[in-house]
């Protein structure tokens, strides 16, 4: 009994001793084995049910315009009402096929048969037949093209609003461990999802449904397979049987060489978009880099970022090689297979030559049906690589939002006229405290400037006070109604004509063009009033003081309740500071204005200091001398 046990201890533990352990211990490595492919697959089913379910059931309306009459329609009906079509005209397209298969036999039985009338008639009736297997496949390829646009729409539009909701897309920034290029995870992973999922499935229901179909029509054209042994064994369908044993020989080898493709795809994606992603920091930073002549340095990490790249695509190349072999040798085979299996019938005499193609093509399409997986494979690890990125994207950006709501999380709250921050401790996304205990109060129509040495957190004050910090405790009371507007060091000018950048954050148009050249003016800028209509980049457009005094002009026309100035004159010379600062108190009278500033001339303008202490990482509050 002992020796008992102890042989299933190892056994359980790996470490067989004789023949029936080794046995026993290979069926339990195998159980493992199933079963952890079993959890894959369906942790791979919920999350794949989690991203698509919400479609099918959304509540968004849709005007629809059909004959003159404009409906209001859910888009969860649409979109079922389009797939419901789809699969109808895929079964419409099966039953096609299986009128050309009965075709192909009557057809080469006329040419054995010499029967000219047979063979004319049996053509006029393909032209027909061919003629609406044509029509059904294109309008069925244009139907599912359709569903996939719409669908991409919502889901980009869904994961775009979760980005910029509630600062998102700012959250996953500071924390810097989120998801890697969220841009490519909107504009192409949501494509690619809405396009594969579709095409997968409906592929899938199509070669099950003609397995179905053709299934019936080979069982009855192959008959019985006798054995010679023990007197002769009968196989009723042996056709059949063959085709389901060489698409699963197939489907277990396509499964060991294709299997690294789902890792190597994730990888790929991942270093094309960040390739990607360092030239478009190039781009917007051309300045910068072009004055510190830094082309060098950009060109050893696009190198670096290539290199990733390339080594990767040679695994891609490797096992894509490997499948492709596979597949091609597959492929090949099955158009001979079936009629070296079925030829002894046709050289006994027991069929004719149109029964022998139609039993071929009967083999060849529940063969293919079988095969759907071997066909597929690589689509699949694609679409198993995107399926994981907008996932991770999804469980990022929730995580994101969890934290800002619990973990460290300021306690928010209405005030009708003032900013007050009590027993505020303000931490950095790690939880490290960064200021202690500030109790702070900011009125109504108040001047204040922080100030600070570098490095003491002064920015992240600032941005508690603006209300865009997430981390850490205590209660701070803000006007819900507010018109706030922040002014950082390096202001954003959004793409679109000079017009536009002014209106922002308002709707282009917003302001008339006799506003935005007054505000231009009086920001020392009336040359550029004539190009108010120019659209380009005016960030690259335009000098850093130039940007500077067009933010002011913005705010001229936005006119705040709440100012927050970033060292937003940090480009301007002193007279042009001053005349900034000037025009704020003469154009926004009752504006509270909250700044980070530097120069003594912006000091002059405020009434009060808010000093944040690195070494005690307090803050306390004095009135400034002389202002």
């Amino acid at each position: 009994m002992a020796a008992t046990g102890c042989s299933l201890i190892a056994v359980l533990h790996g470490t067989p001793h004789d023949h029936f352990s080794q046995h026993l211990f290979w069926m339990h490595t195998m159980m493992e084995r199933l079963a952890s492919r079993a959890a894959a697959a369906r942790a791979f089913l919920r999350q794949l049910w989690m991203l698509a379910r919400p479609y099918w059931f959304a509540e968004d309306e849709q005007r629809v315009t059909m004959w003159g009459v404009t409906l209001r329609i859910k888009e969860a009906w649409i979109a079922r009402g389009l797939l419901a079509f789809i699969v109808g005209l895929s079964v419409f397209s099966v039953y096609m096929a299986k009128l050309l298969n009965a075709w192909n036999a009557r057809f080469f039985n006329a040419l054995q048969e010499k029967n000219a009338d047979a063979f004319w008639y049996e053509l006029k009736y393909w032209i027909v037949l061919a003629g609406t297997f044509i029509i059904i496949a294109v309008y069925r390829l244009w139907l599912t093209q359709l569903l996939i646009i719409r669908w991409r729409r919502w889901l980009s539009q869904v994961y775009f609003h979760e980005w910029l909701a509630d600062r998102t897309y700012y959250r996953l920034e500071i924390i810097n461990q989120g998801t890697d290029n969220p841009e490519q995870r909107i504009e192409q992973d949501c494509a690619l999802f809405a396009s594969q999922t579709l095409n997968i499935t409906l592929n899938l229901l199509l070669q099950i449904m003609t397995l179905v179909t053709f299934a019936t029509v080979l069982w009855g054209l192959s008959g019985s397979f006798v054995i010679p042994i023990f007197g002769g064994i009968s196989i009723p369908g042996y056709m059949m049987w063959a085709a389901i044993a060489y698409a699963l020989l197939g489907s277990w080898l396509t499964y060991l060489i294709g299997r690294p493709l789902v890792r190597v795809n994730f990888s790929l994606e991942r270093y094309n978009a960040d390739f990607r992603y360092r030239m478009t920091r190039i781009r917007e930073n051309a300045e910068s880099i072009a004055l510190y002549r830094g082309e060098q340095d950009e060109e050893r990490g696009l190198r670096g970022a290539f290199q990733r790249v390339y080594v990767t695509w040679w695994d891609f190349m490797k096992f894509t090689k490997r499948l492709t072999g596979l597949t091609a040798f597959y492929g090949q085979a099955a158009s001979v297979f079936p009629i070296v299996v079925a030829v002894p019938s046709y050289f006994s005499g027991q069929i004719q030559l149109g029964v022998l193609t139609q039993t071929a093509g009967a083999f060849g399409e529940v063969q293919g049906s079988l095969s759907w997986f071997i066909d597929s494979y690589a689509q699949l690890a694609a679409w198993k690589a995107t399926l994981d990125r907008l996932t991770t994207f999804r469980e990022a950006m929730a995580k994101a939002k969890a934290a800002a709501r619990e973990e460290h999380a300021l306690e928010r709250a209405p005030a009708s006229s003032e900013i007050v921050l009590e027993n505020v401790d303000v931490r950095l996304p790690n939880g490290d405290i960064l200021m202690r205990d500030v109790n702070l109060t900011v009125k109504q129509g108040e001047a204040v400037v922080v100030r600070g040495a570098s490095g003491s957190g002064k920015t992240t004050l600032f941005r508690v006070l603006a209300g865009l910090w997430p981390y850490g405790r205590g209660r701070v009371a803000m006007p819900e109604d507010a018109r706030v507007l922040f002014l950082p060091q390096k202001p954003y000018l959004p793409l679109g004509t000079l017009r536009e950048v002014l209106s922002y954050p308002e709707m282009p148009g917003h302001y008339s063009d006799e506003a935005c050249r007054e505000a231009l003016e009086m920001c020392g800028l009336g040359h550029l009033v004539p190009r108010l209509g120019e659209a380009g980049n005016w960030s690259m457009i335009l000098s850093g003081g130039e940007q500077q005094r067009v933010a002011f002009a913005r705010t001229f026309l936005y006119r705040p309740d709440w100012l927050f100035l970033d060292e937003a004159t940090s480009a301007l010379d002193e007279p042009t500071e001053q005349r900034m600062y000037e025009l704020v108190r003469q154009r926004l009278p009752h504006a509270t204005v909250i700044s980070i500033a530097h120069k003594p001339t912006a000091f002059a303008f405020h009434k009060r200091q808010i000093v944040v202490d690195a070494s005690t990482r307090r803050v306390t509050s004095s009135s400034l001398a002389g202002a």
